[in-house]
């Protein structure tokens, strides 16, 4: 009974013990900072925002992020809200491959006509995230989102790409940069990170 407990208890350790992060790379951050879009025609905006990421265990992830920015030339401005999971899976000692799903959120007030503008919808990314230097890691992701229809409005689906990185000045403190590439649409983000 007690070899049998014994293995039993081994056999659920080992698939832990094999699995983590790639050498260098945490998924454990929180980071905020100045985010911007440059959007179809003249539609340009920037404002703020802050990211999250919490690893509850060696090969998932839970993340979130916000940003606020308002319509350039305009009094208005929108919400955009994103919380999801991630699984990581190393490919190499300084690198992951990342898939990652998330709910997403826009509010934008409302429209001319008083229509709320303020659909959600979800995101699948995949990617590689590796460490290219003990300072220095990057990422480059491929996903999809769709917003579906609401009250009306039909949010057509649609591709993107994200590339990221993060100089890091010590194990905890470094500053990241990302820019999301949608068809007609480039969103971007700056800011310091503290990592765990």
């Amino acid at each position: 009974m007690k070899r049998s407990l014994l293995a039993l208890t081994l056999a659920a350790a080992l698939p832990f013990a094999a699995a983590h992060a790639a050498e260098g790379i945490s998924y454990n951050y929180v980071e905020g900072g100045y985010s911007a879009t440059n959007g179809d025609g003249d539609a340009d905006a920037d404002g703020f925002g802050a990211n999250a990421s919490f690893a509850f265990h060696p090969n998932f992830h839970v993340f979130g992020g916000y940003l606020n920015q308002e319509i350039d030339d305009t009094d208005r401005d929108f919400d955009q809200f994103r919380v999801g999971v991630g699984y990581n899976h190393e490919i190499s000692p300084r690198a992951d491959l990342v898939t990652r799903i998330a709910y997403e959120k826009v509010d934008a007030g409302r429209d001319l006509l008083g229509n709320r503008i303020d659909p959600d919808g979800y995101s699948a990314e995949v990617g590689v995230r590796g460490a290219l230097t003990t300072n220095f890691e990057g990422y480059a992701m491929a996903g999809y989102e769709d917003y579906g229809s609401d009250d009306g409005f039909d949010y057509e689906g649609d591709f993107y790409g994200r590339l990221g990185a993060q100089l890091k000045f010590n194990p905890n403190w470094g500053v990241s940069g990302d820019v999301k590439f949608a068809d007609g649409d480039t969103q971007w983000f700056v800011g310091p990170r503290f990592t765990w």
